[in-house]
């Protein structure tokens, strides 16, 4: 690994202000940056760290609504029985990412910003239809995720929180490589304020909605309803653990296991 400074940010404008250099990078639980840089893929001169920022971390829930801060770590989501209470299958997914280690260190902010192709926070946060809170504006889930490891962030821009509508209804199921414990594939279905939706990972260059497995849903919330849709192979991952083909038929089997654990 390169050197590099360190410093640690004490408020969002002091890291957005330090954010404006591009050989800056911020760091929230590492677990992306840290490899990267160790694999020369990042070369930081600077390395700007946002654990020491109170306003970033904590959750929030309303009648309506649950509001992450982005340096929440997966483990106190996974802990919180609010959200537990709020939206079930949400702590059940960030229980299940990567291994302790992960859950103790790894954001939901880092996550999302990293858009990992395979991660898991993505797909809960496009399945529930959430809004990516930034230092400058909202966005909106369907609007956030651009594609393999690219998203609607500014250079510079800084998530805050994510909110997340209470649904009436949702689950959460991966297939989860053994070794990484990524999702081969994983789904995330929702039936609350906007409609039936379907989210998946791992399928892809990035998280992507389901209109035909929405659609049959909308119909029917029912496992019965996945039966049948056929997900084109076309556009989808092939690697050594698994080919376009066998992600595709995963898809409709999780979505029906979601829809039951719902």
């Amino acid at each position: 690994m390169q050197t590099f400074a360190f410093q640690s940010a004490t408020s969002v404008a002091d890291a957005a202000r330090a954010a404006k250099d591009a050989d800056t990078k911020l760091i929230a639980g590492g677990q992306s940056l840290l490899g990267a840089m160790r694999l020369g893929l990042a070369t930081p001169a600077t390395v700007v760290d946002l654990g020491g920022i109170a306003d970033l971390k904590g959750i929030t829930v309303t009648a309506t609504t649950v509001t992450i801060g982005a340096m929440t770590t997966h483990a106190a989501v996974a802990a919180s029985a609010e959200v537990a209470k709020a939206i079930p299958a949400l702590a059940f997914l960030a229980g299940n990412i990567g291994d302790r280690q992960v859950r103790n260190r790894g954001t939901i902010g880092g996550s999302l910003a990293n858009n990992d192709p395979a991660a898991c926070y993505p797909a809960g946060v496009l399945g529930l239809g959430a809004t990516v809170n930034t230092d400058r504006r909202s966005i909106a889930a369907d609007d956030f995720f651009k594609g393999l490891y690219q998203t609607a962030l500014a250079d510079g821009e800084i998530i805050t929180s994510v909110s997340f509508p209470i649904p009436a209804r949702a689950g959460w199921e991966k297939f989860k490589q053994p070794a990484s414990r990524f999702s081969l594939v994983g789904v995330f279905v929702s039936q609350g304020p906007a409609g039936v939706r379907v989210a998946v990972t791992g399928a892809g260059a990035g998280v992507i909605r389901v209109a035909a497995l929405e659609a049959k849903l909308e119909a029917a919330w029912s496992p019965a309803a996945c039966d049948g849709v056929v997900i084109p192979a076309k556009g989808l991952n092939a690697d050594l653990h698994g080919s376009a083909e066998y992600r595709a038929s995963l898809i409709p089997v999780l979505a029906a296991r979601a829809v039951g654990a719902s």
